[in-house]
Parts: structure tokens; C-alpha cells; sequence
């Protein structure tokens, strides 16, 4: 596609969205501000989940549909931990922990031997999920659990045109943003992070180096299912847990990484960013059409970028 050409799609796409911007401020701009900032903060949950999913999915070419499932178990984990201890930051540390751990066994035990094999990994990440779904249901029942986020951002913060929005969200933005920035320099500035894209371009290569890629693989699963717990945590304080959070985040997380770009955290951001638009909006100005604007997106980045907006060739 030439520059022209990418000009005029992105004129084509974007007059017509700040045409439609435009009328919704002049119609009710409390709303339109409130429905972009709750956006944003779901922008940063979808993110949080989707980062340890492109490090998995989009990296290791590891196919992890039990993905989700880290979500909840993180979220239950944070949560017992958060009801015994009082302390909300030591809930994060054990939603990140526990769901690292349990992605650690299942490199260990099942990717490390179905290197490539798309086909099994899938069906046996489903089956996995299944089962860690019927065990967490049979331990938490159906009950939805909330906890309150710690006391210095609950409550809310006075903001222009949207007047008071809950300080836990603006806080969740903020932490979102900071840890894209850190994994963006974990991957680009760190040895650590030359190791993960060294091994995934040609893992022979680095193994005749003397580098151990079992361990370094097994060490990025482990960052990428923590991600996911403590994405759990996170959710489950600005909004709830209970059964079936695990394949709303799982859908959600592979929307993402198609529309972004498999191996992007950038490419996952931005992936987040247009979901969480598209989801708020959707449901603030077309209820009744909201869940189809999101699989627009999707089949409008599969149709003209493939291979997501800053995805790379296999």
C-alpha cells in the first residue's frame, strides 16, 4: 500500500469518527468525556491482560487458551488474600504470584513438549481451562466477590466537563501506562529481553550461544501468566469476580493481539485502546449493536493488516 493510499484509509476512517466526536461534545459533552474516560480505564484492564497474552501468544508462539483462567484464579487468590490481610497491594502480589506459578507448571509440564504444535496446544489449553473453570467454581461457588481498592485512591477526583470520576480508575490508567513502558524496556533495553527475541527468531542459535531457552522461556511464560493475575486483582477491585470472567478476558485478550499485532506491547496497546472504545462507546450511544462494533474492528484489521496494526512476520 502506498502512502497515498494509506493517507486516503485513514481519511476515509477518520473523518467520519470526528465528524460523529464532534456531534456527540455538541449534543452532551459530560457524557461523551465520562464514556471516553471510562473507555480509557477499560482500555488499561483489557491491556494489563492482553501484555502477558502477546509475551505468550504473540512471542513464544505458545497457543494459551487457558489464558483466562490465570485471570480469574489470580483474582480469587488476591481476593482470599486481600479478606485475610487487609492489604490491597499484597492481594496484587499474590494474584501475580499464584497465576505465575501455575503458568510456570504448564510450560514445564506441557508447552515445553509441544513445541509448535498450534493444534495440540489448543485443544489441551482448552481442556485445561475447562477443568481449572469447574475447580474454581467448585471452590469459590457462584457467588461474585468485590474488595475495595486501599484507601489512598478510593473515592473520587474532581475532573473538568466529567465533574467526578472514581480515583481508582485514573490510578489503574496510570499503573497500565507505567507497566507498558516497562515491558517495552524489558524487551528492547534488557539482555534479558534480547534472550526471549533472540530464542523466538532461532532458538537453535541461541542454545549453541550457551544460553539456557528453556529457562528463559519458561521465565517469560511465568511474567505472562502473572500479568494476567495480577490483571485479575486489578479487575476485580474496579469491577467484580465471578465465573465466566475467564472467557470475557480470554476474547478479549485475542482481540486484542489480532487487532494489535502478535509480539507488539505497543500493538497490544493500541489493540486495548480501540476495544475499550469501541465497548464504551458502543453501550453509551448503541446498546443494541455494542458487542458487534468490536468484532468490526477486528475484521477490518484481518482484512486490511493481517497481521495487526504493528505486528511483524512470523
Amino acid at each position: 500500500m502506498s502512502r497515498n493510499q494509506k493517507l486516503a484509509t485513514w481519511l476515509v476512517l477518520g473523518l467520519p469518527i470526528a465528524a460523529l466526536s464532534l456531534w456527540a461534545i455538541a449534543d452532551n459533552a459530560r457524557l461523551y468525556f465520562t464514556t471516553l474516560l471510562n473507555s480509557l480505564t477499560l482500555a488499561s484492564l483489557y491491556f494489563l491482560v492482553a501484555s502477558g497474552f502477546t509475551l505468550v501468544f504473540g512471542l513464544m508462539r505458545n497457543v494459551n487458551l487457558a489464558h483466562g483462567s490465570l485471570y480469574l484464579f489470580g483474582a480469587y487468590v488476591g481476593w482470599m488474600v486481600g479478606e485475610q490481610t487487609g492489604s490491597w497491594v499484597l492481594a496484587v502480589v499474590a494474584g501475580f504470584l499464584s497465576a505465575a506459578v501455575v503458568g510456570l507448571l504448564l510450560q514445564v509440564v506441557i508447552f515445553r513438549h509441544m513445541q509448535g504444535q498450534d493444534l495440540r496446544q489448543t485443544l489441551v489449553t482448552i481442556g485445561i481451562a475447562i477443568v481449572l473453570a469447574d475447580l474454581m467454581l467448585w471452590i469459590w461457588g457462584a457467588e461474585i466477590y468485590t474488595f475495595d481498592p486501599p484507601a489512598w485512591i478510593y473515592g473520587s477526583t474532581a475532573l473538568p466537563l466529567v465533574e467526578k470520576f472514581p480515583t481508582y480508575r485514573i490510578a489503574v490508567l496510570v499503573g497500565a501506562i507505567a507497566i507498558g513502558l516497562g515491558l517495552w524496556w524489558f524487551l528492547a533495553r534488557t539482555r534479558v529481553g534480547m534472550m526471549i527475541r533472540a530464542g523466538v527468531d532461532d532458538r537453535g542459535m541461541l542454545a549453541a550461544s550457551g544460553i539456557n531457552v528453556q529457562l528463559v522461556f519458561a521465565v517469560t511464560f511465568a511474567i505472562g501468566a502473572g500479568m494476567a493475575g495480577l490483571a485479575g486483582v486489578v479487575g476485580g477491585s474496579a469491577l467484580s469476580i465471578s465465573p465466566g470472567e475467564d472467557t470475557r478476558y480470554l476474547l478479549a485478550s485475542l482481540v486484542v493481539v489480532i487487532v494489535g499485532g502478535m509480539g507488539s506491547v505497543g500493538g497490544a496497546a493500541i489493540g486495548a485502546l480501540l476495544i475499550g472504545l469501541a465497548e464504551q462507546f458502543g453501550l453509551a450511544y448503541a446498546p443494541t449493536y455494542s458487542v458487534v462494533f468490536t468484532f468490526v474492528i477486528m475484521v477490518l484489521a484481518l482484512a486490511f493488516r493481517p497481521r495487526g496494526i504493528m505486528g511483524r512476520p512470523a
